[in-house]
């Protein structure tokens, strides 16, 4: 019979609480599983096409405002364009009215000094030498009633007959003739113009005094 030492009695050896248990049958633990790339790389790819958007949109922006000041430049070209042809339309010289034909008769006047007649009441005269020259074909009559001096003022001197010794005769100028005589005015003046009308009521024909 068989005694059991109660000294040598094995007992199953019990596990170190400090170490990592090991399974029989299994080899060393499995390392950690990697972490995924894929949330990384989708946001490396959007970040990408953003930037790629915002260039895209910055050349747009470029093109389109050369395009704009292109089409603003042409638009005010075309503008001023348009407004200088219509100050030249408005700057156009009109047509000149045609110009009433030259009388026949020509009157041409110049100061001259007041020689007094025996009929002068005194010196306050003013006279001024007439040519009239004939250019017509038809005969004019000439006579001093027949003349008027306005001074520089504007008043206008009917002639006085018989007052300067040197006044115009009364004749008939035929075709070709002409007759130089003064035409005197009361009181003292500067003669500026001389009108002749022929014949009292016919055309009036106007002379600068020089």
């Amino acid at each position: 019979m068989n005694q059991h030492d109660p000294q040598n009695q094995q007992y199953p050896q019990q596990p170190n609480w400090g170490q990592p248990q090991q399974q029989p049958g299994w080899g060393a633990p499995p390392p950690p599983p990697r972490k995924s790339n894929t949330g990384r790389n989708i946001g490396i790819g959007c970040a990408g096409a953003v930037g790629l958007l915002v260039i895209l949109g910055i050349f747009g922006a470029a093109l389109g405002g050369d395009s704009d000041d292109k089409t603003s430049k042409d638009t005010t070209a075309a503008a001023t364009k348009d407004s200088g042809t219509g100050a030249e339309k408005s700057e156009a010289p009109k047509k000149k009215e045609a110009a009433a034909p030259e009388s026949p008769i020509k009157v041409t006047a110049k100061e001259t000094p007041f020689k007094a007649s025996i009929l002068a009441q005194d010196a306050n005269y003013t006279s001024v030498s007439v040519t009239i020259t004939n250019n017509s074909d038809d005969t004019i009559d000439v006579n001093p009633l027949y003349f008027a001096i306005t001074d520089t003022k504007g008043t206008k001197h009917a002639s006085e007959l018989a007052a300067d010794e040197n006044q115009i005769d009364t004749v008939k100028l035929a075709p070709g003739e002409n007759v130089t005589g003064a035409v005197t005015g009361k009181g003292k003046f500067t003669a500026k113009t001389v009108t002749y009308t022929d014949g009292l009521i016919g055309d009036s024909i106007r002379a600068d005094v020089s």
